[in-house]
């Protein structure tokens, strides 16, 4: 039986996976982190870097954008396939998570192979995730001197410090947005030998929780015995929203029997748990209590003690304070609405307060929901088949338990389109901690599906979609 054109282009993609490897740990030595204003010029740098890589392989309006008080995007295109033939959309981001004092056992900015990872920041999270996809381009180019469909792409800067102008640049760029498909890359695979598409995200909801019995600290000597400590009284308070695994118990969801027993498929044990997490020896994953980890990890609202005023060793001194706060991070459920979450909150938290202390409740502005979606139609049929060629495994229906404001972004304003979620995360890539890695098997599989991807679109028909 002889090749397609298309298997044709993925042998060519796999034979240029070194140079592709290259040119990721080249681009992985820029320190592009978005949330540290002294690496400001650094993002910019690998924008200008990128940019000119895309336009010396063959795409059209290859270029920088930056709107006022934002850090740029790179955006770029290739229309030559007609309008007749659909455009797809592909999102990545260059910025990185930030790196100071974490104990990484590589440098985080020099790209480490060991085994089949890759180490480095931003090697999976998630400049491996849309150079999986310039990969599939130049095969293109370099095997058929075209693509089967119209493509354009989108690179971001600001994705991890929450994206918070790329609706400014779709309201001042529509055009550079206006597509028929959308394929959203930095997202997770259940295992290396599983695909994901991601279908689901929980919310994030920050509130401050404030204790106050006291007009100013007194002596714990004198007073210390028969007057409430705010501290303890924070402490009892926070309990009050656990259960006894100390996971959140309020405002727990109920999940529909066909998403419960798909989340019983997803190959989420507790080994995977205890290497994906880096639990340390001794401590083991919660007990499932005949829920499926896949649940609680995406389904179910969960509780992070983020910071508190709890007195450190250097403020230490004998005394009662005056009050004692802790900042609580809420990961919503699909679908759960802020509103409702904090009555549950209050409810619990200044229901009869120990010794009638005042009990104060604040949201953070900043607050989102979370993002559920339904993938049906011939575009996710067609994801199916592209990954089942490269993966031999149709794309399994996945949830992230993190908030990804683009994704909610992209769910509300592109609706009506397909939205196509992949990457190339596993469960050991340790996105956003030391030691993130990329698994080199996935990425030649993403690759390789990426491939297959843009020729199943393309024969798609608008109307189809």
């Amino acid at each position: 039986m002889s090749n397609t054109l298309s298997d044709l282009v993925c042998e060519r993609a796999r034979r240029d996976i070194p140079n592709t490897i290259e040119t990721l740990c080249s681009y992985l030595t820029v320190p592009a982190i978005s949330c540290e204003p002294k690496h400001h010029r650094d993002v910019r740098r690998l924008a200008d870097w990128v940019r000119d890589d895309l336009e010396a392989m063959g795409m059209d309006r290859a270029r920088v954008i930056e709107i006022e008080d934002s850090l740029p995007i790179v955006a770029a295109e290739w229309l030559r396939a007609g309008s007749e033939c659909i455009t797809i959309l592909i999102y990545g981001h260059l910025d990185l998570q930030p790196v100071e004092g974490e104990p990484w056992r590589t440098p985080p900015h020099e790209a480490v192979r060991k085994g089949d990872r890759l180490y480095a920041r931003g090697a999976a999270d998630d400049m491996g995730g849309w150079l999986s996809h310039i990969a599939a381009i130049q095969a293109w180019f370099d095997e058929h001197s075209k693509l089967p469909c119209n493509l354009k792409l989108i690179i971001e800067g600001e994705e991890e410090i929450g994206s918070p102008n790329l609706e400014k640049y779709m309201d001042a760029y529509p055009d550079v947005f206006d597509a028929d498909v959308m394929i959203l890359t930095d997202c997770d695979n259940p295992s290396v030998d599983l695909p994901g598409l991601t279908v689901s995200l929980r919310g994030l909801l920050e509130v401050e929780l404030t204790v106050q019995a006291l007009e100013a600290d007194v002596h714990s000597g004198i007073w210390g015995g028969m007057t409430p400590d705010v501290s303890i009284t924070l402490i009892k308070l926070i309990d009050r929203l656990t259960d006894e695994d100390g996971r959140l118990s309020v405002g727990r969801v109920e999940v529909d029997k066909t998403t419960k027993e798909d989340a019983w498929k997803i190959p989420i044990d507790d080994e995977v748990i205890r290497k994906g997490a880096h639990l340390i020896d001794g401590v083991s994953p919660l007990p499932h209590r005949d829920i499926p980890p896949a649940e609680w990890l995406w389904y179910q609202p969960a509780l992070t003690v983020v910071a508190t005023t709890l007195p450190r060793p250097e403020q230490k001194k004998n005394a009662l304070r005056a009050e004692a706060s802790a900042t609580l991070s809420i990961r919503l459920a699909p679908g759960q609405t802020i509103e409702k979450m904090l009555d549950d909150l209050n409810s619990v938290l200044r229901n009869a307060p120990p010794q009638g202390v005042k009990v104060t409740l604040t949201a953070a502005p900043w607050s989102t929901e979370g993002w559920l979606y339904h993938p049906t139609g011939p575009a996710f049929d067609a994801a199916d088949r592209a990954y089942s060629k490269s993966w031999g495994h149709p794309l399994i229906r996945i949830g992230i338990g993190g908030s990804i404001p683009f994704v909610t972004l992209f769910g509300r304003r592109y609706s009506h389109l397909p939205l196509i979620l992949n990457g190339v995360m596993d469960p050991e890539t340790t996105a956003h901690g030391p030691n993130e890695s990329m698994h080199l098997g996935v990425f030649e599989k993403a690759v390789t599906a990426n491939v297959y991807l843009y020729d199943e679109l393309a024969t798609l028909k608008k109307t189809d979609l």
